[in-house]
């Protein structure tokens, strides 16, 4: 089974509403923290002002300082509604005087009096903010030291943290939120041409070739539908040569197969072997026919300038090739006393194209001229280089009117009372040929005023035209 291909919508959505909650991450963590510095630097001072206001009430009892505080101001003191405080008072050696067990500070600290170092600690397994401090107390004469530290747990700084991240957290979502619906929806929004080109392209029939219109389409959709419609063109114009070809040759064979088939059904009645041997050979002429229309129609469809996109051009000798082709031309030029003659240039004619088109080319135009030149007439074939590389093909043909000059290059046009059989095709089949080569061929009345002349002009290979220009 074929993988489920992602949708884009959903690669849109991802692309854009994943980095916005990365980010809300990120922002909530580091707005959590910057909470917690300012909730912390908040309760610090209060921290540092209850052990001053305890260092003041500090006095000297013999070698040691203890706290000279009523019970009920100590209570006061060292009480919070939402923390539990602690207070130690050690010598400088470390021996505890009052209080109880405070963690020291971790780092060693001066000689200055009553410096502040605050610091986290932990007492009975709850985290603690601690302010440590050296006291010294006594008369003039007699100075006793000793260090006090005082212990808060952290409530009050971490519900003030919480406050403070609520604050600017929850405006934060709720745009965030907002902003991801209005994603979405520009998303689906943005979306819907494709939806409505895929709507229609679904109810088009098979046989509708028209290019695919769809209003209000972005930018960015556009060269999609202009490569579906350049697509839809290049098949239009495939199914029109084969819808084409097909009728043309249904016309076409219509005919020649009825012909052959009432032959051989007179052969196959008829008891005279005289009669029979006639009815065979009218069988044989008529398959010749048809086995050339045939090649023919082949060579048309073959020819079309709309199926040749990829044809190979490379450098051909114009003049040998109609020597090559009027030579085997003879054989048929004798057939009916015709005098087949040939011109060539002085030297190579060079032109870019496909030696088997244009020798296929040359061979409709000269079967053109043997076929309708008169009995003991003559054809003569020129290959000249000015102005361009030109072949011209000569006949002691009927002349051609010049309103019906055109007409003869369409295809299955054939002259009223022409008594030569023919199926029409082959002067079309050369003009294409010519326009795919990026010729042409016209048709004007010869030099002595008897027959016809035809003449194909070819563009000049490239490193020719650029060595006659030096």
């Amino acid at each position: 089974m074929p993988l489920e291909q992602p949708l884009l919508r959903t690669q849109l959505l991802k692309w854009l509403l994943v980095p916005l909650f990365v980010l809300l991450t990120a922002d909530t963590v580091f707005s959590y923290w910057m909470a917690l510095r300012f909730s912390q630097r908040a309760y610090d001072r209060t921290l540092v002002e209850i052990a001053h206001e305890a260092a003041f009430h500090m006095l000297a009892n013999g070698r040691n300082l203890v706290l000279d505080v009523p019970e009920a101001a100590r209570r006061v003191l060292f009480t919070d509604p939402s923390d539990k405080l602690f207070y130690a008072i050690e010598t400088p050696d470390g021996r505890l005087v009052s209080g109880r067990e405070v963690p020291p500070s971790p780092s060693p600290r001066g000689d200055t009096p009553a410096p502040e170092v605050l610091y986290d600690g932990e007492i009975e397994k709850e985290p603690v903010r601690i302010v440590e401090m050296r006291v010294r107390a006594g008369d003039s004469g007699v100075q006793t030291e000793a260090v006090l530290r005082v212990a808060e747990t952290k409530n009050k700084r971490n519900e003030l943290a919480r406050e403070i991240l609520l604050s600017v957290v929850f405006p934060q979502v709720v745009l965030i939120l907002i902003a991801g619906a209005i994603v979405w929806v520009g998303v689906v929004r943005g979306l819907s041409p494709l939806q409505r080109l895929q709507q229609a392209i679904a109810e088009r029939s098979p046989r509708d070739r028209r290019p695919v219109v769809v209003g209000a389409v972005p930018g960015e959709v556009r060269p999609l539908m202009d490569a579906i419609n350049g697509l839809l063109e290049r098949l239009d114009s495939i199914l029109t040569l084969q819808n084409r070809f097909i009728a043309d040759a249904a016309h076409q064979l219509k005919t020649p197969v009825a012909a052959v088939q009432a032959q051989l059904e007179l052969a196959m009645r008829g008891e005279d072997p005289a009669r029979t041997r006639e009815s065979l050979a009218n069988v044989q002429a008529g398959l010749e026919r048809l086995s050339r229309m045939v090649s023919q129609l082949l060579a048309l469809a073959r020819n079309e300038p709309e199926a040749l996109r990829n044809i190979n051009m490379t450098a051909v000798d114009l003049n040998a090739l109609a020597l090559e082709r009027a030579s085997e031309w003879v054989h048929e030029a004798l057939k009916r006393r015709i005098d087949l003659g040939f011109e060539g240039a002085n030297a190579g004619v060079i032109v870019k194209g496909d030696a088997g088109r244009l020798g296929e080319l040359l061979d409709n135009l000269l079967d053109n001229a043997v076929r309708y030149s008169r009995e003991g007439g003559r054809v003569t074939v020129r290959v000249s280089t000015e102005p361009q590389p030109t072949v011209t093909v000569s006949d002691d043909g009927p002349g051609i009117p010049a309103p019906e000059q055109t007409l003869i290059f369409e295809r299955f046009h054939r002259r009223l009372g022409t008594p030569t059989e023919g199926s029409g095709l082959g002067l079309a089949i050369a003009q294409e040929i010519a326009q795919i080569h990026g010729g042409d061929i016209s048709l004007y009345e010869d030099i002595d005023g008897v027959g016809n002349t035809f003449s194909l002009s070819l563009p000049p290979f490239p490193s020719a035209e650029a060595d006659s220009s030096a």
